[in-house]
């Protein structure tokens, strides 16, 4: 009886591991947390890309305010490192069921997701077609990239911007670390781990992550500078680029203050710098 009830575990294991593997993105991440973007830096991400022939380049422009310069800078920084055609797709919410538009984005060996605001992109894309387009184009081997917003959106619990301040939003720097006090939205989720925060040490986000750190003491919290990037495969991470990515961990003993003042002990800290690699 206990050889056959082990056989049978066995089975259920091995039905969901196959399942899971099944469903593994074949593709990989991107992430780029702002500012410059070094001519190594892109190199490297059209190198993880993997094109070949006919492939093709697909760049979401709907954070940006003016979407037709963000395209023009991104497209010359790809310009040095790929002859592979590159398309602006500028969704709205009156096409986002333009079957020629996402049968493009789907078929997309590279997505890079502009700059700009990144609830601007998630309002646009959230519960549409186009969200599941770029899924299905990660599923099936796309590398799908970003900058600063379009870092943003990668999580599945997003950054917006903004924190929370009494009955009162505000933006700007985050002066505490307090329970409840960043704003949270949803976003695509190809990171369902991790929360990314971006411009990360020139602008001096530590507040903001260790905020979120304690809301969501499961995730790993990843702070990644400008002029720099994490190329994500699977479940590794590795940096890219000319400055630094902090990667926050397991805090313990989490608990709130008088309802407010974050407490906690022991989180994990790591900095890491070009060509180290970090698991998620």
């Amino acid at each position: 009886m206990q050889f056959k009830t082990f056989m049978l575990s066995l089975t259920v294991f091995s039905f969901f591991a196959n399942g899971l593997a099944q469903h593994a993105p074949k593709g990989n991440l991107f992430i780029i947390g702002g500012g410059d973007r070094p001519a190594a830096m892109m190199k490297k991400m059209v190198e993880a890309a993997r094109f070949r022939p006919g492939d093709y380049i697909a760049i979401l422009t709907m954070s940006s305010a003016n979407p037709d310069t963000s395209f023009f800078y991104i497209k010359e920084d790809l310009h040095p490192h790929c002859s592979n055609a590159i398309s602006k797709l500028h969704f709205t919410k009156t096409n986002v069921n333009n079957r020629l538009m996402l049968d493009s984005l789907k078929k997309a060996r590279l997505i890079f997701i502009t700059g700009g605001v990144q609830s601007r992109f998630m309002d646009v894309v959230l519960n549409t077609p186009v969200f599941e387009a770029i899924h299905q184009a990660y599923q099936m081997g796309a590398t799908i990239a970003g900058t600063s917003a379009g870092a943003a959106v990668m999580s599945k619990e997003m950054i917006t911007g903004s924190q929370i301040r009494a009955d009162t939003l505000y933006d700007g720097s985050f002066d505490r670390i307090e329970k409840g006090n960043v704003e949270i939205k949803p976003g695509l989720g190809l990171m369902t781990n991790a929360i990314i925060d971006q411009h990360f040490i020139v602008r001096s986000r530590y507040n903001r992550l260790l905020t979120i750190l304690a809301q969501y003491p499961e995730k790993t919290g990843i702070g990644i500078d400008e002029a720099t990037a994490i190329l994500v495969n699977g479940n590794e991470a590795e940096v890219v680029g000319e400055s630094q990515v902090i990667v926050v961990r397991s805090p313990q003993h989490v608990k709130a203050i008088n309802g407010k003042i974050v407490s906690f002990k022991n989180a994990n800290l790591g900095i890491y710098t070009d060509g180290e690699k970090f698991k998620l």
